[in-house]
């Protein structure tokens, strides 16, 4: 399904009614949308599904609607609550909506044809992007004046913001170089559903998880979610608020999928730059598919690394968590030691 984790369908949906399947996911990771990268992160994918197992049960209590079932026990392959598994789940359970064929053509994306084959139940192809804050080199910074976020000043400081109230905004999910629209254009490529009820699903979202995460010692800065479409209502799909959904910070670090995306800059920075030539050369040319045009591949992380981003992950899942699902160091130990990559 996507570099991260697999989907396994075990009731089609169907253009009447919604089917059933699991993610599986992987230690596999992805960075600036390149797709599967050369070498793993060890247990991320068990740390992503726990995280975001528990999130989605904490939005659960507080009301909220998605499309999770439980997740896999480890051991007996039933599916039980997080907190009945007897080890950290690699498995969730959902339910599943359709994705139909998103046509590109004539350098445009056909979303008339996408709906046209949704029937009752599909996936809205848009991300509902929430921010708390807006660091430096954010792309919010270019799409208007600190004014227009409520902020009393007249121009960008060259230091991270905090948000006086959270900003809601909309981008594509299936385009294959994700773009941010107006609200109109939103609405537009949302289909029956409404934006209205995505931007209060998400500001919902954003308030649990950054609630959880203040209470773990982390400040939650921004994410996102992906949202299904169901006979007229709309909830939350795919995972919400693991460390590759979302941007966290532990002090002054972060502590999320931005660590290995910072390392690569300056480990790998010919071929962070082939990606950005290859991104602008598909624009000019109207293609869709811009890894073709790449000149360059990734190189695999070092091993200590590896070591690193793995101990973050497992440490800082449970921290969030306030389990100790993971052996692993504490937060601190963790954070310390990716901030001297």
């Amino acid at each position: 399904m996507t570099s991260v984790k697999d989907l396994v369908v075990k009731d089609a949906p169907t253009a009447d009614a919604p089917g059933r399947g699991r993610f599986a996911f992987t230690d596999d990771y992805s960075v600036f949308d390149w797709g599967k990268m050369p070498d793993e992160i060890p247990q991320k994918g068990a740390a992503l599904c726990t995280m975001g197992a528990y999130n989605f049960e904490l939005l659960d209590v507080n009301h909220v609607p998605t499309h999770y079932e439980g997740v896999v026990d480890p051991e007996t392959g039933e599916v039980v609550e997080l907190g009945e598994a007897s080890a950290p789940p690699t498995e969730m359970v959902i339910d599943l909506v359709q994705v139909p064929d998103l046509p590109f053509e004539g350098g445009a994306y056909d979303y008339d044809a996408y709906h046209g084959g949704a029937g009752t139940n599909y996936i809205i192809p848009l991300e509902i992007v929430f921010r708390n804050t807006v660091p430096v080199g954010s792309s919010l910074r270019s799409r208007g004046a600190p004014a227009d976020y409520g902020l009393d000043v007249e121009e960008w400081p060259d230091e991270p913001v905090t948000l006086p109230e959270p900003v809601v905004e909309f981008s594509t999910k299936y385009e294959e170089q994700d773009r941010y629209l107006s609200r109109a254009e939103a609405d537009r490529i949302a289909g029956d559903a409404d934006v209205d009820a995505l931007e209060e699903l998400a500001l919902a979202v954003n308030h649990v998880v950054t609630e959880q995460a203040s209470e773990g010692g982390f400040d939650h800065q921004d994410g996102k979610i992906e949202c299904a479409y169901v006979d007229g209502t709309v909830q939350v799909a795919d995972v919400v608020g693991t460390f590759d959904e979302n941007r966290f910070a532990y002090g002054d670090q972060q502590v999320s999928k931005e660590v290995v995306r910072q390392y690569y800059k300056s480990y790998d920075p010919a071929w962070v730059d082939a990606v950005s030539a290859a991104k602008a050369e598909a624009d000019e040319r109207g293609v869709a598919d811009w890894r073709d045009l790449c000149e360059a591949a990734p190189d695999p992380l070092p091993a200590d690394v590896i070591d690193a981003v793995s101990d973050l992950y497992r440490a800082g899942t449970n921290a969030y968590t306030d389990s100790d699902w993971f052996d692993a160091p504490d937060v601190e130990a963790a954070v310390d030691a990716v901030r001297d990559l």
